[in-house]
Parts: structure tokens; sequence; C-alpha cells
């Protein structure tokens, strides 16, 4: 099985929508749209090839740029290793000068069109955010944890896991969503009684046992899959599975499991480089660690008190 090499560029315009383009007929996925771009060639670099590709595409010249993700895809016939990269500077109107459609889309409108697969892990790891707070587990409706919960509504947090080990009842989650949606933070669920039909949530996270029982997604495309995994042949299975991310612990040694050995910091991005979803780390991280996270590729964070 041959092995592409190709880069492709994220472009945004001045109301932050995104630049794809469609396929020809007579390519290989001819008429699925893509970001703009195209193979390494001989002798040259990943920035060169895609300073190259984008002003031959698009006739537009890029003045800065950083690496976004990297990800491998495998056809049947062949396996594409992509970098994609974000063009924050360029001049000149992107046109499709090689009679090639093209479209701005924004984010939560490019699902609308027939993507490539690449894509798909592509939208997760631009709209998730780089933290992801967990609630405690345990006593719930009490003052001090409707406390903490009140203040991350308040904060900068966009994605929450609401975690119970006992059943809750449905009119709390119902009321805890509603608070979510007013301060524009996605919910998941991640409680015992979750059946993956509830329509006051955004989307589930579940456990590694769960996801091992499962042969398939067991929820709909438009809503959120998180999977807790522990390493990289788990964290590949949710994958497989249709996980839109996973969360990878413990990464650092932590108080709450102190007989755990961790994986620590060059395990984590194994997963990472492996993976084409976005990978959170989770176990003794704070925010001192967010930055060093990032650079290794993952998404970011995730924890009880991290944050």
């Amino acid at each position: 099985m041959k092995t592409i090499k190709a880069v492709v560029g994220v472009l945004r315009n001045k109301n932050q929508e995104i630049l794809i383009a469609r396929r020809k007929k007579e390519q290989f996925m001819g008429g699925f749209w893509e970001l703009p771009g195209g193979k390494i060639e001989a002798g040259e670099s990943k920035e060169q090839a895609i300073i190259r590709e984008l002003k031959e595409e698009l006739d537009i010249q890029v003045n800065q740029l950083t690496l976004h993700q990297t990800m491998m895809h495998k056809y049947e016939d062949r396996t594409v290793q992509l970098s994609i990269y974000n063009i924050n500077e360029y001049q000149n109107t992107p046109l499709g000068i090689e009679g090639q459609a093209i479209s701005w889309v924004d984010v939560n409108e490019l699902n609308n069109y027939k993507l490539l697969p690449t894509m798909k892990a592509f939208i997760s790891s631009i709209t998730l955010p780089n933290k992801y707070w967990i609630t405690p587990s345990s006593n719930h409706q009490s003052d001090e944890w409707m406390a903490k919960f009140n203040q991350k509504l308040t904060q900068d947090t966009t994605l929450l896991q609401l975690r119970s080990k006992i059943e809750l009842d449905h009119s709390f989650i119902a009321e805890l969503h509603n608070k979510c949606k007013q301060n524009n933070i996605k919910l998941l669920l991640n409680t015992v009684n979750k059946t993956f039909d509830e329509n006051y949530c955004d989307g589930w996270h579940i456990t590694t046992a769960e996801m091992l029982k499962l042969s398939k997604r067991p929820c709909a495309d438009n809503k959120l899959l998180g999977v807790s995994t522990h390493n990289l042949v788990e964290a590949l299975k949710a994958q497989e599975m249709g996980a839109d991310f996973v969360v990878i612990s413990p990464v650092q040694a932590t108080k709450t499991h102190p007989n755990t050995l961790p994986l620590g910091w060059n395990s984590a991005k194994k997963v990472v480089d492996k993976l084409n979803i976005s990978v959170y780390f989770l176990g003794g991280m704070a925010l001192k660690d967010l930055e060093k996270t990032r650079q290794l590729g993952a998404q970011g964070i995730a924890g009880v008190s991290a944050f």
C-alpha cells in the first residue's frame, strides 16, 4: 500500500468562516470537499509545500503559518499522512484558479457538506476547547457541589462532563443543561443511567469498560462522544468505534490514585501521534501544564481541580 504525504491549509475570513474546496470528479475521492492543499514534492519541506500549493490552487501568498494538527488516514489502496496548517496571514483574495469549486463555510455548517474522512477529526479539533472540566462525582445538589458548578459557568469553561456513579434525577440534569446553554457551555453526560437518547445534553462521555462493550458509535453524529482511556490500545479502539475525542490518564501521578503508575509525557505523546481524533491529558494536570500539552499536539487538559 502506497503512502502519500500531503499538506492542507486552514484559511479564515473576517467572519471566521473556513475555506473548503471540492475535489474534481476525475480526482481520487472526486466530489468530496476538503481543505485546500496537496502532495509534498520531492525535496520540499512541509512548509514549502503548503505555500506552493496554496499559490497554485488559490493564487494567495502565505506570509505566516503554524502547524495545527497531523493525522494519518488509511483508504483501501493508500495511506495519507496529512499535516494541517493554520494560515495566519496571507495576501490576495482566494480564487479557485484550477477550476475547483471553493466555499467559505461556518464551522457549525461544515457537516452539511460531503467531506473527506479526515475532515471530521479536523472539525472536532477546531471546535473543542483546550480545557475539559469534570464535575465532582458525588454529593450532587449539595451546596458545595452546586457552588462549584455555578462558579464554572462564570469562568472560561465551554465543555463540561457531568460525572456521577449513581443515578441522577432527569429533571436535575435538565436544569443543569439549561444553565449550560445559557452560558454557551456543552454538557456531556457520564452517568450510570445514560441511554444515549437524552435530549438534555450535548453528548456523552463513556468509561473504558463501557466502550469495550460497544461495537459501534452509540449516538448520533451531531452529538459529542468522549471516551476515557488509559493506553494506546484503548485509545485506538475508541477512535475506531467513532469517538470524537479521548481522555488519556493518568499522565502524571495523582493524589487520588497514588498507587497507579502514571503514563508519563512521552507515552501520552505517543497516543497523540497515533490518533487522528482529539486527545485530552488527565491526571496531575494544572493550568501550567496546558502550554506543554498543546506543544505535544494534544487538544488540552482535563480535570476536576486542574483549573
